[in-house]
């Protein structure tokens, strides 16, 4: 049951400086937000450092870039990382990500056993639906079950993958196909790590999900119900497992951004908060919703501070969160339920049929499906079919465009200088001993976490520990 737990995540994209994001944070915890969240800039997500050609023009635009230890340890200034849940949008460069955080933390004197948060590190859904991708499918899957297998160990309080349907609803899929689609990737990673020997009833407790919210607010309710039901069975009945913390269904969710219009922003509040309630009603276990102006720019301060406050009335005054499904008996709710999970295991019964969510993904079954449904669904826009108020229908003249956020040029230049200060006075002899560590390691089936916490530790980038990966692995394409 959802309790108030206030994440958020878009409200820090944008911010090009890991300065400003950190005073971000501290404002967020003094306003009350029980977990953090960053979001990383494109090259962070595709394993390229600031100063990459790759990178130019992107640094810092869609979230915080992050190089190198100096990065992370300026972002988690002052927070205090032993108290906070920090969660991380990060899937390609998840197991580098996670070493800077353990990295930063050890050196503010907490040890990696006591941190608490999740790192998506789900790669399928950027093969079906994102694109952040860079090595081929079995390495990537390599690099999930080494930080399952070192998590297990080292951090027994980190979310070690949060399995992701937004980006599949977000690039066009109906509810089924998100119900579908995630669990199937669900399936790929549990059947890996129990491949890789590790205990479904250990390492299950571990898995977290992340859902989208639409508008159509009982399917939404119901899509929630469906997949908790739905993921119990699957690791009941399929994986053996025992322990009823195995089987949970534990999920964030995260307000549509597809859904936001231009057009009428403050429309925009109105629905989040639709949102966020089915979300809630559904049994969603932390929420982050959508600031009004992100279908115009990344949100402002205020609109951000409008999308927190939406949760806090949402949890404090409504009184919506003191019930766990109270929607559950509704003869239309259970039905819907019903039907959409029945939908939705024949959706997984195909992708099984096809060698399962992998061989699936090669045979681009779960893209073109997608492709189908967001044709479907534009169309029946454009026909008038489907209501957009004030896009298609109760449209207005106002042509005010609201305050929107800008990214400080002098931020970009701020962090190239840090990188390149970091790369000038560092133990190159040591960086070329780990770096050739990492080439070997990833040479065998050996873990790759301890070699890349070296690594970071000595001050190697992110796109260094990367390049000796693509060497290793390839790139996917």
């Amino acid at each position: 049951m959802y309790k108030g737990k206030l994440w958020t995540m878009r409200q820090y994209a944008g911010f090009t400086s890991a300065e400003e994001s950190n005073k971000r944070y501290r404002y967020l915890l003094d306003q009350g937000v029980m977990g953090l969240s960053v979001a990383f800039d494109l090259p962070t997500q595709t394993g390229y450092d600031s100063d990459h050609s790759m990178a130019y023009g992107e640094v810092g635009r869609v979230g915080v870039p992050i190089c190198t230890l100096a990065d992370m340890e300026v972002l988690m200034k002052d927070i205090p990382l032993g108290e906070v849940s920090i969660s991380m949008t990060i899937n390609s460069t998840a197991a580098i990500l996670l070493a800077f955080l353990v990295a930063a933390a050890e050196n503010q004197g907490i040890n990696r056993n006591q941190l608490r948060g999740t790192v998506q590190n789900d790669i399928l859904k950027e093969y079906i639906a994102r694109g952040t991708y860079i090595y081929p499918p079995k390495p990537s899957m390599r690099i999930i079950t080494d930080l399952f297998e070192f998590c297990s160990k080292e951090m027994p309080r980190w979310n070690t993958i949060s399995i992701s349907g937004y980006h599949i609803r977000e690039a066009g899929s109906t509810a089924v196909q998100e119900i579908a689609f995630t669990l199937a990737n669900g399936i790929a990673y549990v059947q890996s790590a129990i491949d890789k020997g590790l205990d479904v009833n250990h390492f299950g407790k571990r898995l977290s999900f992340f859902f989208n919210c639409h508008n159509n607010f009982f399917e939404e309710v119901a899509k929630f119900r469906a997949a908790r039901r739905m993921w119990a069975k699957i690791m009941k009945e399929r994986f053996h497992a025992t322990d009823p913390k195995a089987m949970m269904c534990r999920f964030h969710t995260q307000t549509a951004g597809s859904t936001l219009q231009a057009q009428q922003i403050d429309n925009n509040v109105v629905r989040t908060t639709l949102q966020a309630t089915a979300a809630i009603l559904g049994g969603t276990q932390s929420l982050h919703t959508n600031s009004r102006d992100e279908a115009l720019s990344l949100p402002t301060e205020k609109s951000a501070q409008l999308a927190l406050r939406t949760q806090q009335i949402i949890a404090h005054e409504s009184g919506i969160p003191d019930v766990s499904d109270p929607l559950a008996g509704s003869f239309y709710v259970e039905e819907l339920t019903d039907k959409l999970e029945s939908n939705a295991l024949e959706l997984i019964a195909e992708i099984d049929d096809l060698g399962g969510a992998i061989p699936a993904i090669e045979n681009e079954f779960q893209q073109n499906e997608i492709a189908k449904s967001a044709f479907d669904y534009q169309k029946a826009i454009d026909e008038g079919n489907k209501i957009i108020v004030g896009v298609n229908k109760f449209q207005s003249k106002e042509t005010d465009i609201s305050e929107t956020q800008q990214i400080d040029q002098k931020a970009v230049q701020q962090q190239l200088d840090r990188l390149q200060f970091v790369k000038n006075n560092r133990d190159n002899q040591k960086v070329e001993s780990i770096l050739r560590a990492l080439n070997e390691t990833a040479s065998t089936d050996n873990n790759l976490l301890p070699v890349i916490i070296d690594a970071v530790k000595a001050e190697i980038s992110l796109g260094e520990i990367s390049d000796i990966l693509r060497e290793v692995f390839g790139e996917f394409s």
